[in-house]
């Protein structure tokens, strides 16, 4: 079940009003995980195993931490858990990645083998909830937060189908205490949760699925591409990208919020960055966060010197590449991450440079920063959506070898997904100056109206070109 669709949005309204009328939070706890556990067997029912076996085993591993005085018992229990939950992401998203890489590397030794891989469907949103029950386990190891003693509310946490399939990735402290505690229905609430649904739907049908067909047609094509194709299509993948899952990100949140649930923000305007640290303390926030304070700060940081923060920095992007994918291109977008936080930590401006004399010249280094590092950013989605390390090489030589002909293969954006970019470039940069999302708000109701106007029409234009599927469904 999509969040872009009339089903969808069928099930939401009879989930709504089933949720309020039963009052009672204990009541609306077990209405939220049947329709939790009702919507992720929509993708396949068999999945339903693999959920009830993490949040069981990670409930118990809790409870037992909790209960247990001796840090060496409870580093040995976690260790256990940890092992088995990544053995449980590696059997289902990477084991046949892995062989089928030593069987061609034995290959081109010259080794005589026969490949031979599963056959097994890889569960959504297995790499979402798998982090969640390692952050609860570690949260508990770590005496930070205490073992919850409902199993409900903690299969809630990790099922909740609003964030199931792909996000935000929810720490237990933050979810968790609403789940246990009473909520309620406000107009402010609604209108809010209303009005973020409407722009992830902008977001996904008017311009991701609009320039979809764009992206594809380069790299999905057959033919020779010149430069000037591999850099309008990775543009164009660029809005893509941060559009199909800010807006699912968006979505998620007014969903969540119908039901009186604060879910964590995803995205802070990350094209706006100027720098990779800016970039990820504004993109996929639950991710980079947990990447930062489960592997990172756990991996020494950078509180072993300037050497060991570099390689800490590249095993933790490298890894948070893997995290997208089974596949070598997502490693190396993820070293490529990595590489551009140690490089730009080596710059002056990052040790405290100080500024140009004047407001002019302020401004002229921050657009020119800006400028530079979109360019790098935007090779970084080069390397994200190529099918192979084979594209990624003959994309990049052609890139940088020329020439840029004016007369391209690209298939044409509609004017929707046009429409719909030049509106979220505006809003984004009113929202990016105003310092808050919600920037709208204060706004008089005819101008308001007049927004909430323009993203109806651009997404109902959209609708001819909508698909179903967002990118993320696939990590």
């Amino acid at each position: 079940m999509n969040f872009a669709t009339l089903e969808f949005a069928q099930f939401l309204g009879l989930v709504f009003i089933a949720y309020w009328l039963l009052r009672r939070r204990s009541l609306q706890n077990w209405l939220l995980l049947g329709c939790s556990y009702y919507f992720y067997a929509c993708w396949d029912v068999r999945f339903l195993a693999l959920i009830l076996f993490l949040t069981g085993t990670s409930y118990a591993f809790g409870a037992r931490i909790g209960a247990t005085v001796s840090p060496v018992t409870r580093r040995r229990l976690l260790v256990t858990y940890v092992c088995i939950s990544l053995a449980v992401l590696g059997v289902f998203k990477y084991f046949n990645f892995f062989t089928d890489s030593a069987f061609s590397l034995l290959s081109s030794m010259g080794l005589d083998v026969h490949p031979w891989a599963l056959t097994i469907l890889l569960p959504a949103a297995i790499s979402f909830y798998t982090f969640e029950s390692l952050s609860y386990v570690i949260e508990i190891h770590q005496r930070h937060l205490p073992a919850t003693t409902r199993l409900r509310d903690y299969a809630l946490f990790i099922a909740y189908f609003p964030k199931l399939v792909a996000g935000p990735i929810e720490r237990p402290a933050v979810l968790l205490p609403q789940l246990e505690n009473e909520r309620r229905l406000t107009v402010e609430l609604v209108s809010r949760g209303a009005f973020l649904i409407l722009l992830g739907l902008f977001k996904k049908i008017a311009i991701a699925d609009g320039l979809a067909p764009s992206v594809d047609s380069v790299f999905g094509s057959q033919q020779s591409v010149s430069a000037t194709d591999i850099a309008l299509a990775t543009l164009a993948f660029t809005f893509q990208i941060y559009c199909d899952f800010s807006g699912y990100s968006d979505i998620t949140r007014g969903v969540s919020k119908l039901f009186g649930i604060e879910l964590s923000a995803n995205f802070r305007f990350p094209y706006f960055s100027s720098s990779p640290s800016e970039f990820w303390r504004r993109w996929h926030i639950s991710l980079s966060s947990w990447l930062r304070d489960y592997l990172y700060i756990p991996l020494g940081g950078n509180r072993q010197g300037p050497w060991r923060t570099r390689l800490n920095l590249l095993i933790t992007m490298g890894l948070g590449g893997l995290w997208h994918g089974a596949a070598w291109s997502y490693v190396l977008w993820g070293l490529y991450q990595g590489l551009l936080l140690v490089v730009y930590a080596l710059l002056p401006s990052s040790s405290g440079a100080k500024p140009g004399p004047g407001p002019a010249s302020r401004r002229v280094g921050k657009v020119l920063a800006w400028a530079a590092f979109s360019l790098l950013m935007a090779y970084g989605w080069l390397l994200f959506r190529a099918t192979s390390l084979d594209q990624i090489h003959h994309f990049t030589v052609t890139l940088f070898t020329g020439p840029f002909p004016l007369v391209t293969v690209m298939k044409m954006p509609p004017l929707s997904a046009l429409l719909g970019v030049l509106i979220l470039l505006l809003y984004d940069l009113a929202a990016y100056r105003a310092g808050r999302a919600a920037f709208y708000r204060s706004w008089h109701p005819w101008k308001a109206g007049l927004l909430v106007c323009g993203l109806t029409v651009a997404t109902l234009m959209g609708l001819a070109n909508a698909r179903s599927a967002f990118i993320y469904f696939q990590f």
